[in-house]
């Protein structure tokens, strides 16, 4: 609902910076206030009402400190010193508004993803600054910045232009993207999964598909997410243990969701005009179709990541078809590929490239090396989760 109700003090104040600190302080009133009187009928409207008088207030005094009443007042709405809620909590969602407003072309790609992930994504700056690989002090001022772009530029709240729609859309993929992979592989903490930041990337993603039912790259994202989300069930043990997709129990996978991706997913890529998120939603319908692991067509697999190698440098993908390569061509193949991207310094101190290496060295039979690699991996894991799942697997290996 955060997004939602930032959206909606957006559109009535202008005012993107204080708006957000206004949100975040009835979300605060929220958590004190709900547990004791009750969830109000409307949540979103009371979010909504509160987060307006609270940036009312700090209007009204930043008025009155600067003796600019009369000038400010004209910059607002009619009615906006009153902060009704007539329309508040409606059927209105200016969510998809306050996305593409965030990806402003007056900003840079890094802080269209940063700010929106931020303003729409609901992640805090460390998580944010985890996901750009960066220090969170970084990503603060990154962060600020944009917010000050977004003042300074009296950006109108409003859908862009369809001219100006394909400027953005890329930039906005990408975030719902990176907010879809947070939830459903969250970067810290004791959980590994985060069902709220999953639901809501699929909530934006349809959207926006909704806004270009044409886009291709729209339907591909939002058919990877529907085909990566109906695992997410079986992805986790009663006590929020982390189970490998080679354990997970597939009759357990959402049927509806796999249904729908493949149908989205292969009417899109029949106009034969792949891109990068067509080709990663392709390789999960794989996975899904396949009745057991061990059946997963993995030449198939290892062709598609090569595809989306020859679209870009991405270290991740290039991570991901050394493991294809290790299921398809034998564990020495994957190895051979991990060691070359172990001088990528992108990868370096990545858990993942030394979990990968791990799961490979105990494909050949390498124990001492698995075990080894399993621990350098634990220790790089930023996951509560992650790290207690690499750690049982080097508990495996007795020391030589």
């Amino acid at each position: 609902m955060a997004p939602q109700a930032l959206g909606a003090v957006v559109r009535r104040f202008g005012h993107f910076d204080a708006a957000e600190d206004a949100v975040q302080e009835a979300l605060i009133a929220a958590a004190t206030t709900w547990p004791k009187e009750g969830r109000p009928d409307k949540p979103l409207a009371w979010l909504i009402t509160v987060a307006s008088r609270r940036l009312t207030d700090l209007l009204r005094s930043e008025q009155a400190r600067q003796r600019r009443e009369e000038a400010v007042a004209r910059e607002l709405p009619p009615g906006a010193w009153l902060a009704p809620a007539a329309d508040e909590g409606g059927d209105e969602d200016d969510t998809l508004v306050l996305l593409f407003m965030c990806c402003h072309p007056s900003l840079s790609p890094a802080s269209q993803i940063a700010l929106t992930l931020r303003a729409v994504g609901g992640l805090n700056t460390a998580e944010i600054a985890r996901a750009f690989l960066v220090p969170e002090a970084t990503m603060t001022r990154r962060i600020t910045r944009a917010k000050q772009a977004i003042k300074d530029s009296g950006i109108p709240f409003r859908l862009p232009a369809s001219t100006e729609r394909d400027e953005r859309l890329r930039a906005v993929l990408h975030v719902l993207y990176l907010i879809f992979n947070e939830g459903y592989a969250s970067t810290a903490g004791a959980s590994l999964l985060r069902a709220d930041l999953t639901a809501e990337a699929i909530r934006l993603a349809r959207l926006v598909r909704r806004l270009l039912p044409d886009d291709v790259e729209v339907a591909g994202l939002l058919a990877l997410m529907l085909l990566t989300d109906a695992r997410r069930a079986t992805r986790t043990g009663p006590v929020g243990e982390l189970i490998p997709m080679a354990e997970q129990d597939r009759s357990q996978w959402n049927a509806e969701l796999i249904a729908e991706g493949i149908d989205l997913i292969t009417e899109t890529l029949s106009r034969r005009t792949p891109g990068p998120y067509q080709l990663q939603a392709a390789i999960a319908a794989l996975h899904d179709e396949a009745e057991t692991f061990e059946a997963t067509d993995w030449p198939q697999i290892v062709a598609l990541y090569e595809a989306l190698l020859q679209l870009g440098d991405h270290p991740i993908v290039a991570l991901n078809h050394a493991a294809a390569v290790g299921m398809a061509q034998g564990p020495e193949a994957g190895l051979a590929l991990v060691d070359q991207l172990a001088n990528d310094e992108r990868l370096a101190g990545d858990y993942r490239l030394h979990s990968l290496r791990a799961h490979l060295k105990e494909m050949a039979g390498d124990r001492v090396g698995a075990r080894d690699s399993y621990v350098a991996a634990a220790d790089r894991a930023p996951n509560l989760v992650h790290a207690r799942y690499l750690r049982e697997q080097a508990s495996k290996f007795i020391a030589s």
